[in-house]
């Protein structure tokens, strides 16, 4: 099959049931940029130039890395769709998933952020044009989230899918706290903590004994499962993955396991990781019955010392949510979005398109 598209020369093939194809962009002349789609990582990883992609040396975060959507698809139960636009040594690359008929994101309730990891130096938004273009082929509405917006990550997606004919819409889904260390030490950091923390911390930190790891090991790992099961906490979407990737991190010289102790007893964790100059807080839990020594405070302080003194980070994340206690430590509040996009033309899309029309009436709704 052959389809004319602008001055280009779109050439449809097949590839098992995934499906590939090529689209032609370009003025005056023609560049070709390959569009593949692989539900099978091992595909991808044996790929050269996406392996030296999707490697931890040249991704800033676990959520760009092959290995975290190959834990997602192995312990989480999903079944992934990499969408790789490739123009000669240059990709772009979204992680997804197929919900039915429907495209998600690859990323579950671990998943700080969904993005497109591009090649550095690479025109991303081309590169996603021609994605937004090929994929109608796969599904007539797509969903991502929580996306970024702070380089521009959430926009390009946007204005790659208008140009390709998507109508699609932007909401904001959640928040992201972070702290941006500004080359402060810790005493210069805490100084400026709320007074009722700092009070805290003066009155109950000798109270708890805090140990931080970097190895994996298996009986600080029980007591990590064993403090979260006491705590406030629901249960573990996927104690596999966790483990896993605790297991990973900390092979890497990744890891920073928090635990803190009242008379000999675990009681509170934190689990960490440190990569590319920042800190992820990815969990944390006390147990109820040690609530009155707030051992979880005593042993953020230490992590944050940790990671401030020895680790020299420049940005502390603390994931998604907008729970009260992380204002207390964080000093930046960042959007995070979703995009859901229709193609206008799809029957089966018309009532979903109706209510995101009409929720736009509705007075204080976010938009982006």
């Amino acid at each position: 099959m052959i389809e004319r598209a602008g001055c280009g020369v779109r050439l449809g093939r097949i590839s098992n049931w995934r499906g590939s194809g090529e689209f032609g962009l370009g003025m005056g002349f023609c560049t070709l940029i390959a569009i593949d789609y692989h539900d099978d990582l091992n595909i991808v990883q044996g790929d050269p130039a996406l392996n030296a992609l999707l490697c931890p040396e040249q991704a800033a975060a676990p959520f760009d890395r092959l290995a975290w959507w190959r834990a997602l698809a192995e312990d989480c139960d999903i079944l992934p769709l990499i969408a790789i636009a490739r123009d000669g040594d240059a990709c772009a690359v979204l992680s997804l998933r197929r919900v039915k008929r429907s495209i998600e994101a690859l990323a579950n309730w671990y998943s700080f952020r969904v993005r497109p990891v591009i090649t550095p130096g690479a025109d991303g938004l081309k590169l996603l044009s021609a994605m937004a273009e090929d994929i109608v082929g796969q599904a007539p509405d797509i969903s991502l989230s929580p996306l970024p917006d702070e380089n521009g990550e959430a926009s390009q997606i946007e204005s790659a899918f208008r140009k390709a004919g998507w109508l699609v819409f932007r909401e904001q889904c959640d928040v992201n706290h972070v702290l941006k260390v500004q080359g402060r030490s810790f005493a210069d950091y805490l100084s400026s903590r709320p007074g009722p923390l700092r009070t805290t911390l003066k009155r109950k930190g000798s109270k708890v004994q805090v140990r931080i790891e970097t190895a994996f090991n298996p009986e600080s790992w029980t007591a990590y499962e064993a403090i979260y099961a006491q705590s406030w906490k629901p249960e573990e979407g996927s104690p596999a993955f966790l483990r896993r990737f605790a297991q990973e991190e900390a092979a890497a010289g990744r890891l920073r396991l928090g635990l803190a102790f009242a008379d000999g007893e675990p009681v509170a964790t934190q689990f960490w990781t440190v990569e590319g100059g920042t800190a992820f807080i990815h969990k944390l839990a006390h147990t109820e019955a040690s609530k009155p020594l707030s051992p979880g405070t005593t042993l953020s302080a230490a992590l944050f010392e940790h990671v401030i003194e020895n680790d020299h980070v420049d940005l502390v994340d603390f994931g998604t949510g907008n729970d009260g206690y992380k204002r207390d430590w964080m000093e930046e509040v960042r959007p995070r979005y979703r995009l859901d996009m229709f193609r206008p033309g799809w029957p089966g899309n018309w009532p979903a398109i109706a209510k995101h029309l009409a929720r736009r009436l509705v007075p204080g709704a976010k938009h982006g």
